[in-house]
């Protein structure tokens, strides 16, 4: 959901980075990754080597003039986005065919894939959050990808509510949650020593609140799980390293590769490929800053036999070579 300052780029320019966030912050990046048929355009998150994956924007007092950035329409997304409203009711938000007429204390989890509509956001006061599951660690993603009960992704899973959750903040515990919010916004903007830790820490706890407030429909979300896509997810999670393929996952799964393409395309605004791909990549991200590997030893451990084809697909998913992606991500 692309709100606050970030100007949206039309299709034509589709590929074009927009930012989420302008200024001396730069945390991040939100770029069209292209189109779901004839729908709305997904976008991505982008990370930025060394800086935690995670956004953070105040509506209502940081937004352009008319409360909404010119051009906002439609569209989805590959990452997750909670929203809290604290100040006063007013505004609506449509996520996919409902709308939800916004109320103070209101916080919204919307999951990737699901189509947003901002338009009704001009007169909301809040917060904003954006971040993909890899910046709680890379077992987060894994349980992410396999849509299990992570204690604190659970919540965004898709399923209920087509994919999308209110939740209700009680009045008195309002105040702490706008302070966690602010603690967090100050510390990606402030990038002072320890930054990065602290931004993950407020973010954890943040997550840990919506755990506790969702307490009362996670009965409900398991019932609703998708198990095709735990089958399909958890299949890519085992053998990702494994150069896995379409052909593989159809095999596993009992379907066609059309089919299955159509099914996830739809369900998470994702091709089965690109989730593959995804994986490889996060897992190529960790390794490069964490591990002292060469760039073609990396390439294999994630399932690229071909060390030109990873640097390849690395440069033309992160604008930047694995080398540099290493220098930029190391103190």
């Amino acid at each position: 959901m692309l709100l606050g300052r970030g100007t949206l780029a039309s299709p034509a320019r589709l590929g074009r980075s927009l930012t989420i966030r302008r200024g001396k912050v730069g945390l991040g990046t939100s770029r069209i990754r292209g189109r779901r048929d004839d729908g709305p355009p997904v976008y991505t998150y982008e990370a930025v080597p060394g800086v935690p994956p995670v956004s953070a924007i105040r509506l209502g007092q940081e937004s352009s003039p008319g409360g909404l950035p010119p051009g906002a329409h439609p569209h989805s997304h590959d990452f997750l986005v909670l929203t809290f409203h604290l100040e006063r009711d007013g505004g609506s938000l449509r996520l996919g065919d409902r709308e939800w007429q916004i109320e103070a204390g209101d916080v919204y989890l919307i999951a990737p894939g699901e189509i947003v509509d901002p338009s009704g956001l001009e007169e909301a006061e809040g917060w904003a959050v954006f971040f993909p599951p890899e910046v709680l660690g890379s077992q987060a993603l894994g349980a992410y990808l396999s849509w299990r009960a992570h204690p604190l992704l659970f919540p965004f899973v898709r399923g209920a509510a087509g994919g999308a959750q209110r939740l209700k903040v009680p009045s008195a515990d309002r105040p702490s949650w706008s302070e966690r919010l602010s603690a967090l916004d100050f510390e990606l903007r402030q990038r002072r020593d320890g930054y990065q830790e602290a931004a993950r820490a407020h973010l954890t706890l943040l997550l840990v609140g919506v755990s506790r407030l969702a307490v009362d429909v996670v009965g409900d979300l398991r019932l609703n799980d998708e198990p095709l896509l735990a089958e399909v997810f958890g299949f890519i999670e085992d053998r990702y390293s494994e150069g896995v393929s379409l052909r593989d996952v159809a095999r596993a799964v009992s379907l066609s590769r059309g089919h299955l393409t159509t099914v996830v395309r739809r369900k998470t605004g994702r091709t089965v490929q690109e989730w593959i791909a995804e994986r490889r990549l996060a897992e190529a991200r960790r390794l490069l800053v964490e591990i002292d590997l060469s760039v073609e030893e990396v390439g294999q451990r994630v399932g690229y036999g071909d060390p030109g084809y990873f640097v390849r697909s690395f440069r033309r998913a992160h604008g930047a070579t694995p080398l540099g992606w290493r220098r930029a991500g190391r103190p």
